[in-house]
């Protein structure tokens, strides 16, 4: 025999639902954000070690694909590399210590005028590695745990982070993106380590004397995966871009993935 709420019922219960005290005892569930936080820089110092261990014992294949667009959306250049981890056939005393060694690849770079088709924009605003929670990198944001999600099947808790203060150290070009940086982390429960992530630009950024004359969007993401033996590796990559280069205004689209991975042995 069913149950027919009637409109009023329907209304209490929304009510009991949105009660002060029950938001407050479901806030009161989610740990501090200073608690969060130590955890996951106790397990990042241990991230080189873990990216070491998935390079030695996983193949995989890496596809990297970059599209260059105009300031009408036209795709004028299209750049696709293909490459692959195979642990097998590399000598133990060979094989790459971190993802970002796994597949070196030479670049050096556009020395010819800026066209439509012509770009010297290679690399990205931000990289995995930036995200290392580190002390200086804390000091930048202000974060707040925001909830509790699944990320592949797993409890993950979500952080939100934005600029402490818009009077940032400035080393590089690195940190002009860096400090301009808001989003989301989100940080596996049982291992404490990032597995996924999504920044924007709070403002656009001026790259005097670099190449790209000044960017006015960059989304950046990347998701990770856990092994059966509880490595991670990042999954995949990808990023947005909209600026001027010199005086060309282009978009740029950046997508990475790792498939097929498997352990060798």
């Amino acid at each position: 025999m069913k149950t027919i709420l009637t409109p009023l019922a329907w209304m209490i219960l929304a009510n009991v639902l949105t009660f002060p005290g029950a938001q407050q005892a479901a806030e009161a569930s989610l740990p501090s954000v200073d608690a969060v936080l130590k955890r996951v820089v106790e397990t990042s110092e241990k991230e080189n070690e873990n990216d070491r261990a998935f390079n030695q014992h996983y193949r995989y294949t890496r596809a990297k694909v970059t599209e260059y667009r105009n300031a009408r959306g036209d795709l004028k250049k299209r750049e696709e590399k293909r490459s692959q981890n195979n642990p097998e056939v590399v000598p133990a005393a060979f094989r790459p210590s971190s993802e970002t060694e796994a597949t070196p690849e030479k670049n050096p770079g556009n020395k010819g005028p800026v066209t439509d088709a012509s770009s010297n924009v290679r690399g990205k605003a931000f990289e995995k590695k930036d995200f290392a929670l580190n002390g200086d990198l804390l000091g930048r944001f202000q974060f707040t745990v925001a909830g509790r999600e699944t990320v592949n099947g797993r409890s993950a808790l979500v952080l939100e982070f934005k600029p402490r203060s818009r009077d940032l150290p400035e080393r590089n070009i690195k940190d002009r993106f860096i400090n301009k940086a808001a989003g989301r982390l989100w940080v596996d429960e049982g291992d404490s380590v990032l597995v996924k992530v999504a920044v924007h630009l709070t403002e656009k950024v001026n790259v005097v004397g670099g190449l790209v004359g000044s960017i006015w969007k960059f989304d950046y993401a990347f998701d990770r995966e856990r092994t059966t033996d509880g490595l991670w590796f990042t999954h995949g990559v990808d990023w947005h871009l909209e600026g001027r280069e010199v005086i060309v205004r282009r978009t740029v689209d950046y997508h990475e993935e790792k498939s097929e991975v498997r352990k060798a042995w």
